[in-house]
């Protein structure tokens, strides 16, 4: 069969790319204005935390939702919803009287909205592309890096400016004009050919690893909540840890830039790895890389030290969540994809969630981010764990489907 690739394909990608880093700015946005809105509500970092919590959340739920809608009507009909719920959302953030209404409004429309620039477009992109999946699927996942690069210095520059409401209808009337036009990119759907590869069954999974799909997506799922209630201790409190240490909000959103720009380099990097060495193999070379970088945390805490620090981080982590979409469409049906791909990557936005409110409780209980750094290592050495223990099992029928085809011939 003739590859699935051409000219759109790529077209599309691109689309893909800018409308997610667009659409992902509600992971970055309310990071950036912790501090801010945990003074103006006059609140504990903790319940600071929970307008982002309830945001990821609906991140997460929004994207199980979209991603089932696209396997049945295409993406561009939730995608243009979501982006009128997401923009609507932040212009009513601005007019909320306590942190309580704020945070429902983040949790209900910032990210239930939003969630549709994420995971369905990452799975939508899957469904293009054959010879170089592994690269595209990194690169529609880059969106959200690229998101927390872009809007991270925005955001702090016009909440220093104008204060975090006015900044919120911005951002919000932003979204609304310019990804309503770009999703008109989308509006052709994708066709599915049972004989091509991307079209397997869903008993491979017992064949490719010896479990049913079911036990195969809940232990992805699992290991995906994992590894980013690690990964999320870094992202969210970056710069509140700045501001604790003297050095200002600002020098955080910049470390967080930095860290998430050195993510879009690593989706490249990763890219090329997924295609070379698969999808298993890729997540515990990263989730070992996060591990490391994460625990470079504890003893270095100097201004030039976490900007380093950040920029290691961003590069280990960027091909952990373009692996499960991979190991998905190397385990799936293509016709699933939606659903599939968004629920098992609208399930690491579940650890963001936990990770970052753990993260805020920890630092209430003892008054420092040691401990919460301890505690998202551990999570990630479970991460560890599950990834080397499915890869193990994919060995074995491999191995023995090689015995079996050599014993028949």
């Amino acid at each position: 069969m003739p590859s699935i690739e051409n000219s759109y394909s790529w077209i599309r990608l691109a689309a893909s790319i800018i409308l997610s880093t667009l659409g992902c700015v509600g992971m970055w946005s309310l990071v950036v204005a912790l501090p801010a809105v945990q003074a103006d509500f006059d609140a504990p970092r903790a319940e600071a935390t929970l307008p982002y919590t309830l945001a990821i959340i609906g991140f997460m739920i929004g994207g199980i939702v979209v991603g089932r809608l696209a396997d049945r009507f295409g993406i561009l009909p939730p995608l243009a919803g979501g982006t009128i719920l997401m923009s609507l959302g932040y212009v009513l953030t601005a007019f909320a009287p306590n942190l309580s209404v704020f945070a429902l409004i983040c949790g209900l429309t910032i990210g239930l909205g939003g969630a549709a620039s994420f995971a369905p477009l990452v799975a939508d992109a899957s469904l293009w592309f054959d010879r170089h999946r592994g690269l595209a699927v990194s690169l529609a996942t880059a969106g959200s890096s690229l998101a927390g690069v872009v809007w991270p210095p925005v955001v702090q520059h016009a909440i220093a400016a104008v204060g975090w409401r006015q900044t919120h209808v911005g951002i919000g009337l932003f979204c609304l004009a310019t990804m309503l036009p770009l999703s008109l990119v989308l509006l052709r759907r994708p066709v599915f050919h049972k004989m091509t590869p991307v079209a397997a069954s869903s008993g491979d999974t017992m064949q490719a690893i010896g479990l049913s799909p079911g036990a195969t997506q809940g232990l992805l799922a699992l290991a995906g909540m994992c590894c980013c209630v690690a990964m999320s201790m870094p992202q969210v409190h970056l710069v509140a840890y700045c501001g604790d240490l003297g050095y200002g909000p600002a020098r955080g959103a910049e470390m967080l830039a930095v860290m998430l720009g050195f993510g879009v380099a690593s989706r490249l990097i990763f890219g090329w790895v997924l295609n070379l060495i698969g999808g298993l193999p890729t997540l515990l070379l990263g989730s070992a890389m996060q591990t490391l970088a994460l625990a470079l945390y504890l003893p270095f805490d100097g201004l030039v030290s976490l900007y380093v620090i950040s920029a290691v981080f961003g590069l280990a982590q960027g091909g952990i969540v373009p692996s499960y979409a991979v190991i998905i469409r190397e385990l799936f049906p293509a016709r699933e994809a939606g659903f599939r791909v968004s629920l098992a990557i609208s399930v690491t936005l579940a650890g963001m969630a936990l990770g970052g409110w753990m993260a805020g409780a920890i630092y209430d209980w003892t008054g420092s981010y040691a401990s919460a750094l301890v505690n998202g290592i551990a999570w990630n050495i479970v991460n560890m764990a599950i990834a080397a223990w499915l890869l193990e099992r994919q060995r074995r029928h491999a191995a023995g489907a090689c015995a079996a085809s050599a014993a028949l011939s």
